[in-house]
């Protein structure tokens, strides 16, 4: 029994250090935080990019748990981020809505700058994301709804994924003040 112990006694140092050398005595390294979702991602920066765009111009963006500014002060954010006037933007849905939306205002200069082309991100993102609804109101498996809106889908990925890309890059290379770049 001795002698048993004793071998595997002097086994055990060699096997141990044989360990060592392989794993390279380190400990081991924290797993990765999760990358988020690819929608995380645009939409964070695209927050960025309005919450810059609004303090350039001297406005105080947004906050939820924040107590809402003066009417006044609010109208103002408003018109910044969403754009005035007469709406650039629109479409009309096989449902019967239609949809605008301003080229000016610090959203708009968000997608423009994600997306690059704010034009066709408003026409492909509005169709892409009402697909649903034109399935339910033309009466279209939603697979026939997809399959008419094929280019429009397609342009969507293609846009997403520039946007992703310009999103990543954006977060990732913040200057050291902390405000995106314009």
């Amino acid at each position: 029994m001795r002698l048993r112990t004793r071998v595997v006694g002097l086994l055990a140092g060699p096997l141990l250090l044989t360990g060592c050398f392989l794993t390279g005595c380190t400990t081991p390294t924290p797993t990765p935080a999760p990358r988020p979702a690819p929608d995380e991602v645009i939409k964070a920066a695209t927050q960025d990019l309005t919450d810059a765009c609004l303090t350039r111009q001297g406005l105080t963006p947004p906050r939820s748990g924040q107590s809402p500014p003066p009417a006044a002060e609010q109208q103002r954010v408003t018109a910044a981020l969403f754009g005035t006037g007469w709406a650039e933007l629109s479409i009309a849905l096989p449902t019967g809505y239609v949809v605008r939306a301003h080229t000016d205002g610090c959203l708009a200069a968000a997608q423009q700058r994600l997306y690059g082309d704010q034009r066709r991100w408003f026409r492909a993102s509005v169709i892409v994301n009402n697909l649903k609804p034109e399935s339910a109101h033309t009466h279209r498996s939603l697979a026939e709804v997809r399959a008419r809106h094929r280019a429009e889908i397609a342009d969507w990925q293609r846009l997403r994924t520039h946007a992703l890309a310009g999103a990543t890059d954006l977060l990732d290379n913040q200057p050291p003040t902390g405000d995106p770049r314009p």
